[in-house]
């Protein structure tokens, strides 16, 4: 059975940090990319950032290009998105996904596994 446990979201005030993780179980988690994708009520759900089977290729939103970084650690079959400098407007629920494929893209539509969710809430 493949699991994505997403961790790490909560309340801080603008201009702090949090960092995501997500942890993978349940399939090979080493050839697969990785992305993170946010929502909020009555919006569709939108790519934040990206990440190749390796690590050797990211890409962001231009929303958070500069402020947010994903990484991943395939030893322990985590996925992270470090979020500093938070806005208001990253206030979402943040899922991370798995694409099977290699390379990371931006579809939501490709991913095949997601997460539950984690609530990030960012004061003013």
């Amino acid at each position: 059975q493949v699991q994505l446990v997403e961790s790490g979201g909560g309340l801080v005030q603008a201009g702090g940090s949090l960092r995501l993780s997500c942890a993978v179980s349940g399939l090979a988690f080493s050839t697969a990319a990785m992305g993170w994708f946010r929502q909020t009520p009555g919006k569709e759900r939108e790519f934040v950032a990206n990440i190749n089977w390796n690590g050797g290729r990211t890409y962001y939103a231009d929303s958070v290009k500069g402020r947010f970084t994903i990484s991943r650690d395939n030893a322990k079959n985590t996925v992270a998105l470090q979020m500093n400098s938070l806005k208001p407007e990253d206030t979402a629920v943040y899922y991370c996904a798995l694409d099977r494929r290699v390379q990371a893209t931006m579809n939501r539509e490709a991913y095949d596994y997601w997460g539950q969710g984690t609530q990030v809430t960012v004061s003013s």
